[in-house]
């Protein structure tokens, strides 16, 4: 879509497509740096939790897209279609899918849930293409995905090492 003759940027089309009620805010920490944390609700199994992510870009976008709801009218869920994981982070080169555990959890259910949140990545591609004709919007020749799965959420983390030049934290606990 064109702005004043310059193509807008996926982050502004997705802000203007996104309600505020499903993204989650960027926090800003000591020198200025960004920060978000993902707040998963307490359950009948397990109490409110969350996980700070450090280091994020400021023009990342952060959606909870377990807020998109779960299409059980339409689809069958034989296969695990139905079910979505928790967060995206969206950079503009990166397409992060987080999936947030309190215990071990089951990995086939895991994998469903990533492969769901990447059904609605694929679902607002389309929704762009058809309603604003913009047909380059999250091209999946721009974006690298990752998966991510945190795990045993709630006991003593470690962490285990940083990567410089991505600024991911990796920590490691057993469950």
């Amino acid at each position: 879509m064109l702005l004043f003759g310059v193509m807008m940027s996926d982050s502004i089309i997705l802000n203007e497509l996104i309600n505020d009620n499903a993204l989650v805010a960027l926090e800003t920490e000591k020198y200025g740096k960004l920060k978000v944390t993902l707040v998963e609700p307490k359950n009948e199994e397990f109490p409110e939790y969350s996980v700070d992510i450090k280091g994020i870009p400021k023009n990342a976008l952060v959606i909870k897209i377990d807020a998109f709801p779960a299409p059980n009218a339409i689809f069958k869920n034989s296969k695990g279609e139905c079910k979505r994981a928790d967060f995206a982070i969206i950079t503009d080169e990166l397409i992060i899918l987080i999936e947030l555990k309190s215990g071990k959890g089951n990995n086939l259910a895991i994998i469903q849930q990533l492969k769901g949140a990447q059904a609605v990545i694929d679902y607002c591609r389309v929704m762009v293409k058809n309603f604003w004709n913009e047909s380059n919007f999250l091209d999946i020749n721009q974006y690298e995905y990752r998966f991510v799965s945190i795990k045993c959420i709630g006991l003593n983390k470690k962490p285990v090492f940083q990567r410089e030049s991505q600024k991911i934290m990796i920590c490691q606990k057993k469950c």
